[in-house]
């Protein structure tokens, strides 16, 4: 069952500050991407970017290969969350669907608007708003949901894909996927390692009406994304800043092989299926409050995957070796 009174929780600052060794957001951590650190501080700041985000957009829609129409700019995934919830709200929608394991601002969103909350093993009331993450979040695994989604739906329903940590896949190839037939959100400021700018954008599938987009940009507030966002995403799609990205996955690899090995001495056991820069372990204790705070003391942070639905396990998000170091002395100084 959901707990529908349960806060969202989120790795990074909290009220002890910046931890010195943050495993628990999944941020590149080969970032701040230099390129687009240099972009933000040539950001247009004395005026108001364009309302209507139309160079921005345009320079979306030719890096996807989709109609400029097909592009919305949002505040933040979190806010493109928020809004298309209460879009699909005001278009009739009466349930929400979820993975087993995912982002708790689904749920949350799903809560404000009062929606009955389904798994996505259990029957929905139709119309349906459904998510999906790829890699998945906690899990960086692959979703199940796509042999549902290859078909078209028996009714009406919001097909969503949030594709965060998709320019973060590490193993092998990300699978093909028919994603025009679905929304989808993109937030590069997890692969660019810069989460502190808050900027995203959505693609609508082939199939979104115009109204439908009109209605969408309407619920958005006036100029949602400022100077440093419009900056960070035009950065986004350039050819460097693509090498960069490029370039870091092949350190983060590294750095993961290493982290998985570290588990391993640990005693730590990973959960299978793993595709991103992010991992899930269970750790050998009855409890993990103590512990884990004792880590945070010393300036290390693991995300506790208790609000995901896995008791005992945290959350991972790949280090550099310094860091790595840093969390196996640690550990062995609070056993």
């Amino acid at each position: 069952m959901f707990d529908v009174n349960a806060a969202a929780m989120h790795g990074g600052t909290d009220a002890q500050g910046v931890p010195a060794h943050d495993f628990s957001t999944n941020r590149n951590a080969c970032g701040p991407c230099p390129m687009a650190v240099k972009a933000l501080q040539a950001a247009h700041v004395a005026q108001y970017p364009d309302p209507q985000y139309r160079a921005l957009r345009a320079q979306l829609a030719a890096f996807h290969g989709v109609a400029v129409e097909r592009i919305l700019i949002g505040g933040s995934s979190s806010e493109l969350i928020h809004r298309l919830t209460l879009h699909a709200v005001r278009s009739g929608a009466k349930s929400v669907q979820f993975p087993q394991h995912h982002y708790g601002d689904y749920l949350q969103a799903a809560r404000v608007w009062r929606l009955a909350l389904c798994r996505r093993t259990e029957a929905a009331v139709a119309p349906v708003l459904s998510w999906a993450c790829e890699p998945s979040s906690p899990l960086g695994a692959e979703e199940d949901v796509w042999p549902a989604w290859q078909q078209p739906p028996a009714q009406k329903e919001w097909r969503v894909l949030d594709c965060a940590y998709r320019p973060l896949w590490l193993e092998d190839q990300p699978p093909e996927r028919n994603l025009d037939a679905v929304w989808q959100l993109w937030t590069p400021n997890k692969a660019l390692g810069m989460t502190g700018v808050r900027a995203a954008y959505a693609i609508a599938p082939l199939h979104a009406t115009a109204a439908e987009l009109q209605a969408l940009n309407a619920l958005a507030a006036s100029w949602v994304v400022g100077s440093h966002g419009v900056a960070m995403l035009q950065a986004w799609v350039t050819d460097e800043v693509q090498q960069w990205l490029a370039h870091s996955l092949m350190t983060l690899r590294r750095w993961k092989a290493q982290q998985l090995a570290l588990c391993e001495r640990l005693g730590w056991q990973v959960v299978p299926g793993h595709r991103a820069n992010y991992f899930v372990a269970s750790l050998p204790l009855a409890e993990l409050a103590a512990p884990l705070a004792g880590l945070r003391a010393q300036g290390i942070k693991l995300r506790d995957c208790a609000s995901f639905g896995l008791s005992g396990h945290v959350r991972l998000g790949v280090l550099p070796p310094v860091s790595q170091a840093a969390l196996e002395q640690a550990w062995k100084s609070i056993q």
